[in-house]
């Protein structure tokens, strides 16, 4: 595995979002009451950012269709979304929190 700096976690405060670029494409990162959750930030159903979204609890809204998605899963949870978006592995150390781009997957 190999992590990457994305940022510290007091750049990011809970139920908010930050998009970073990765040769693997844009990644939402997500802080859910302090737990940090990486995955594509393109909903698999209308290609539009996820970051920019509404966070509740464990679930993004897609500001473009309204589809919810999982942040711990990367799961589809509502209509009109079907297919997952890819979850990616964090790693926090220290205030740092890191991502490994190239650990993309679709969970099980």
């Amino acid at each position: 595995m190999t992590f990457v700096r994305v940022c510290s976690e007091n750049e990011v405060p809970p139920g908010e979002a930050l998009r970073t670029e990765s040769a693997a494409g844009p990644v939402a990162l997500f802080n859910v009451d302090g737990e940090f959750f990486a995955i594509e930030d393109t909903c698999s159903h209308g290609q539009w950012s996820l970051a920019d979204g509404y966070l509740t609890g464990d679930k993004i809204e897609c500001t473009l269709h309204m589809a919810k998605f999982c942040v711990r899963t990367g799961k589809a949870c509502t209509l009109p979304a079907t297919k997952p978006v890819k979850i990616f592995p964090v790693e926090r150390r220290g205030e740092d929190v890191l991502v490994d781009f190239d650990g993309g997957r679709y969970a099980a």
